[in-house]
């Protein structure tokens, strides 16, 4: 009993000088965060970008969102929509003489990349300049780059220029040998969310699909490239091909870079750019930090808003929070959205690969209602494909990239086979009482019979049906024409402009100005939602859980995608409208 009492008081005491760490950081974070001054840019000012952390479609200033993520290793984080803003009042900031790209990697998807490119083409149009230099460039950050004026790397840099390539990685081996058969049953010969997990390498038709939108995103990007840096595509094609980035020197011979110097000599250049002395300091500002930079014009203030919903992630059934598109969370947004009589237009912004059939028809649901009352506008991000793509069919307007992916219209159903695994691996065994007949059908210790494989048919096909049914009436089209383009296939911005998929090539701000055409505004305001965690709320999820998941993040880094696409599998219910699982494109 006394060693029950003082294990117990242990707990107790622990239990408390964890609440009031808890608090005491709570209490820090706060008060740092609401004590800072906005920064001073003053005259002659450079603005220094890096983008070198992920960029989500929309920022998050909750002050424990980036302790909590675990992703120390990113410590700029910026929303897409921020960048953008900033961008575009950096344009008119007459204390802005220009900007300075300090690029390596830039994780973030091409389509993202791209709207971040135009922003800065626009933004040169005030005649201000754009330098860009690295120590590394990759592909994207590259691309990125090709947007400046001047483009320098250190002389022992590395320079990345190969072409596209998109892996896809395949775990039927490592199942088999678990003992665990995966049994797919789908609609559309080119549906292939489970190939990973029933074959070793690429079916013809997911290869075809695969290059089909590889080759577009590859076309827009060299386009871009040959545009800015006056390179033909012939010229680029053949550079990659030859690997001249084995010999630095070259770089500057082709015209790729502008020049090979030290960081020094960078500083150098820029100071003579912007009139300053040797041995005086250049005047700067953090992107990062910009945005606290007030308007130096008020905005006229208007009642009427337009409302941007983001949806970004897996399309999952419930009330999931930022970084899934949770059906009861997205819906509700929108219906709240659809009833404000201030809200005059909706830009749904999808960034989603897709996901439960269930939860997208809830949303899809909400959209068609809310499309019905005001002009409604889906912005698509890198990607807005099979599940993405049924939320966003019932738009008056569909805005994406040439970049993004998209389509993949189709359904598929998966549901595991254990019974090797349990049986002859582990030992265990069942045994089954039924009241009927095909009672238990969803069972994981057995194989699916062959009526339960006709049921599960028919309701992946009648589905299909209802997808298509919902797109073509979205996309004023017929079934068929509809159903030719679909089968599960993913095409690129590019070829879904092409096919009607899609109306207009643009990005987040281009949807936010066509929905303010729609509804006849000049002046309104953005309002953001769904409405982002309160910190208390952060913190209750993380002493509830979150810090596991973020444990295995930091422990297996890079290979973290792997575990979350089985977590996925795992977690996935009935009917699933989504796109391959995994692929990498790089």
């Amino acid at each position: 009993m006394k060693n029950f009492l003082s294990s117990l008081l242990a707990t107790i005491i622990g239990i408390l000088i964890m609440t009031i760490l808890v608090v005491l950081i709570f209490v820090g974070i706060i008060a740092a965060s609401t004590s800072k001054e906005a920064p001073e840019v003053k005259e002659n000012s450079l603005m220094v970008a890096k983008f070198n952390s992920p960029i989500a479609d929309r920022a998050d200033d909750n002050p424990f969102s980036k302790f909590l993520s675990g992703n120390f290793a990113y410590t700029d984080m910026m929303g897409l929509d921020q960048i953008l803003k900033d961008i575009k009042k950096a344009k008119t900031d007459d204390n802005i003489k220009g900007i300075f790209m300090s690029l390596s990697n830039v994780p973030s998807g091409i389509a993202t990349i791209g709207e971040v490119r135009d922003a800065l083409i626009d933004f040169k149009e005030s005649g201000k300049f754009i330098y860009a230099y690295a120590d590394v460039f990759s592909q994207k950050s590259y691309y990125l780059a090709t947007v400046a004026d001047s483009i320098f790397m250190t002389p022992e840099g590395m320079f990345l220029f190969t072409g596209l390539s998109a892996e896809v990685t395949f775990y039927k081996n490592a199942l088999e040998k678990l003992g665990v058969d995966m049994q797919v049953i789908k609609h559309g010969s080119y549906k292939s969310a489970a190939e990973s997990l029933t074959r070793e390498n690429l079916s013809a038709e997911n290869r075809e699909q695969i290059e089909g939108y590889v080759g577009s995103i590859w076309d827009k990007m060299i386009s871009d490239i040959s545009e800015s840096r006056n390179i033909s595509v012939e010229k680029l094609n053949q550079y990659a091909d030859e690997l001249i980035s084995i010999e630095n020197e070259k770089l500057v011979e082709t015209g790729m870079i502008d020049g090979m110097i030290y960081f020094d000599e960078m500083l150098s250049l820029l100071k003579e750019k912007m009139d300053v002395e040797e041995k005086d300091d250049l005047e700067s500002i953090k992107l990062t930090s910009y945005k606290d930079v007030p308007l130096k014009e008020k905005k006229e203030f208007s009642r009427d808003k337009i409302a941007v919903i983001y949806a970004m992630g897996m399309v999952v059934d419930g009330n999931a929070g930022e970084g899934n598109i949770g059906s009861e969370r997205i819906a509700k947004a929108i219906r709240k959205a659809r009833r404000d009589k201030t809200v005059k237009a909706i830009v749904l912004r999808v960034n989603s690969g897709g996901g439960s059939v269930v939860a997208s028809d809830v949303i899809y649901r909400e959209v068609k209602l809310a499309a019905e009352e005001k002009p409604f506008v889906a912005s698509m991000g890198d990607v807005a494909a099979s599940g993405g793509y049924y939320i966003v069919a019932p738009a008056d307007t569909i805005l994406a990239s040439p970049n993004t992916i998209t389509g993949s219209i189709g359904v598929i159903f998966t549901i595991p086979n254990m019974k090797e695994l349990m049986n002859d691996k582990l030992g265990i065994t069942t045994d089954v009482v039924r009241t009927n007949r095909h009672a238990g059908m969803l069972t994981i210790f057995d194989p699916l019979d062959s009526e339960a494989r006709m049921f599960f048919q028919k309701s992946v096909d009648d589905t299909y049906k209802t997808f298509v049914e919902i797109v073509s009436e979205g996309r004023n089209k017929s079934y068929d024409e509809i159903d030719a383009i679909s089968g599960g296939r993913v095409w690129s911005g590019k070829d879904a402009l092409d096919l009607g998929l899609i109306d207009m090539f643009g990005g987040l701000e281009k949807s936010i100005e066509v929905a303010a055409e729609m509804a006849g505004l000049e002046t309104y305001r953005v309002q953001s939602l769904p409405k982002l965690e309160d910190p208390l709320t952060m913190i209750m999820k993380e002493l509830s859980g979150g810090a596991q998941s973020r444990a295995i993040k930091n422990e297996l880094g890079d290979q973290y995608r792997h575990y979350k696409t089985l977590q996925q599998i795992k977690e996935m219910r009935g009917l699933q409208a989504i796109m391959p699982c995994e692929i990498d494109l790089h």
